[in-house]
């Protein structure tokens, strides 16, 4: 059988790092294994529902090369593919489920246990002994017929214990007296969310299906009604929650980043794709960098981890920092340019491009490093003072007289003839390298440390403007 997964994410705000993962991971399964992956939209929680969240999600997967075989936006042979589309098969299987046995028509008021748990399955049921399970069901059809509010209701009338396989937790044995004997199908003819998924599940094909591992206590209810239809259930692959830190899960309901708060402090997709990967798997060896086309050749489900992963901002950072450096200079000069957008046009941004990109490690922290360019911040003449460099302020403005006659008549303005300039200022004047270069970085920035060196700045701010700085040092130092 060819393998299907899906992703079937709510239309309820930007995209959880979590919620990322389980994509992620449902579209590995489908792709290392030759099958397809499918994108079904979940909107049967209209409460949650918010307005353009679809696009975030389309967007979302598309930013990051998770492109989808079939669903919503570009069909298929299983649609629709959005669960309110669906509603009248919901209505269908659910009076065949009565009709089979595996559950009853309720006409109980709602109560609080009857509300759909929706996608929060951690949340548990009250346990309910209700009356209305040994109501005939001919009794039951004339009350519905009579217009009487009503909603299906699962059975579970087996005893002992359900017994069921999960690629990542192995064998699971979970008593039937656990069971909650939950609402399906609402008094407003929609599906609550545990039943919505096992019809989809097979009407759509699917093979594998990923989840959160909450949602393991309720699988011996999926495969009640998987069994009472003589359906075969899917493989089960549970993973563990990404957690912000030992004690608390990583959730968008707590305020904790998407994938859209990543993105706009400067995180590049492609390595967010790559961090969230190793969020409970690895590959069996030391590598760490991964393509999306890698990680689809080397992905097996079976080396995915039991213990719960903490999402580590450092550990995403530095990996950041490496996708950064490995792009082209054309490639992270298009992507820094918004950040310049409150810098001098005078500026020569490509070479600022060059001077960033070996040293930052998100796009975010353009902003603070380059500051200094539109305007050198106030300034103890004190900074000019280093043991190290062998400065102090007279040391400083001596190094600065000598320097500016010599670029005033520099034509061929360029980091390495201003290098060799500069060096050669030093060896004519008996003085260290130093006691040039960081006099002159000092006066063009204002700040102890800069994002390049002297001649760096120098090529990024040009040449009228590094005059400029210079000779406004040289009469700080006099005053």
């Amino acid at each position: 059988m060819k393998v299907r997964t899906r992703f079937a994410p709510s239309p309820t705000g930007y995209m959880h790092i979590g919620n990322l993962r389980t994509a992620l991971y449902e579209y590995l399964i489908a792709k290392a294994n030759g099958g397809d992956f499918i994108l079904r939209i979940e909107d049967t929680d209209q409460k949650r529902y918010v307005e353009g969240a679809t696009d975030i999600i389309y967007k979302t997967l598309k930013r990051v090369g998770m492109n989808w075989d079939e669903g919503p936006d570009i069909g298929g042979n299983y649609g629709p593919y959005v669960q309110s589309e669906r509603k009248p098969l919901y209505a269908e299987y659910a009076h065949k489920l009565v009709e089979l046995g595996g559950a009853h028509y309720c006409f109980c008021a709602q109560k609080e246990e009857d509300k759909d748990a929706d996608e929060d399955a951690s949340e548990a049921y009250i346990k309910l002994k209700d009356p209305c399970k040994h109501i005939p069901l001919e009794e039951a059809k004339a009350r519905i017929a009579a217009g009487e509010p009503f909603v299906v209701r699962q059975n579970i009338n087996k005893k002992g214990t359900s017994l069921f396989h999960d690629v990542v937790y192995g064998d699971i044995e979970i008593d039937y007296d656990e069971l909650d004997e939950g609402v399906l199908l609402k008094s407003d003819g929609l599906p609550t969310y545990n039943f919505a998924n096992v019809i989809d599940d097979h009407l759509m094909g699917i093979t594998h299906v990923v989840r959160g591992n909450e949602y393991i206590s309720s699988t011996p209810k999926y495969n009640l009604i998987y069994e009472a239809f003589g359906w075969e259930p899917p493989i089960y692959v549970h993973v563990p929650p990404v957690m912000k830190d030992a004690q608390h899960k990583l959730s968008k309901r707590n305020g904790d980043a998407s994938f859209q708060d990543l993105v706009a402090k400067g995180y590049l997709p492609e390595a967010i794709l790559n961090y969230i990967a190793l969020l409970g798997w690895n590959p069996g060896d030391e590598r760490e960098i991964f393509s999306l086309q890698e990680l689809e050749k080397c992905f097996s489900s079976e080396r995915l981890n039991k213990s719960p992963a903490i999402f580590d901002i450092t550990k995403l950072t530095w990996m950041n920092g490496c996708y950064i450096r490995n792009l082209s200079a054309e490639e992270f000069h298009t992507l820094a340019l918004p950040y310049y957008k409150e810098l001098p046009q005078s500026l020569d941004f490509k070479a600022l491009s060059a001077v960033l990109q070996p040293r930052i490690e998100t796009l975010g922290q353009i902003p603070a490093e380059v500051t200094f360019l539109a305007q050198v911040p106030v300034y103890s003449n004190e900074l000019y003072i280093n043991k190290k460099m062998k400065t102090d302020t007279d040391i400083a403005c001596k190094a600065l007289e000598l320097v500016l006659p010599v670029l005033s008549g520099v034509t061929d303005w360029n980091n390495e003839t201003l290098f060799e300039t500069l060096k050669s200022i030093a060896v004519a004047n008996e003085m260290k390298n130093g006691q040039i270069l960081y006099p002159v970085r000092i006066a063009l920035s204002g700040l102890e440390t800069t994002p390049g060196g002297a001649t760096e700045l120098a090529c990024v701010l040009g040449k009228p403007e590094t005059i400029n700085r210079i000779k406004n040092a040289i009469n700080k130092l006099k005053q």
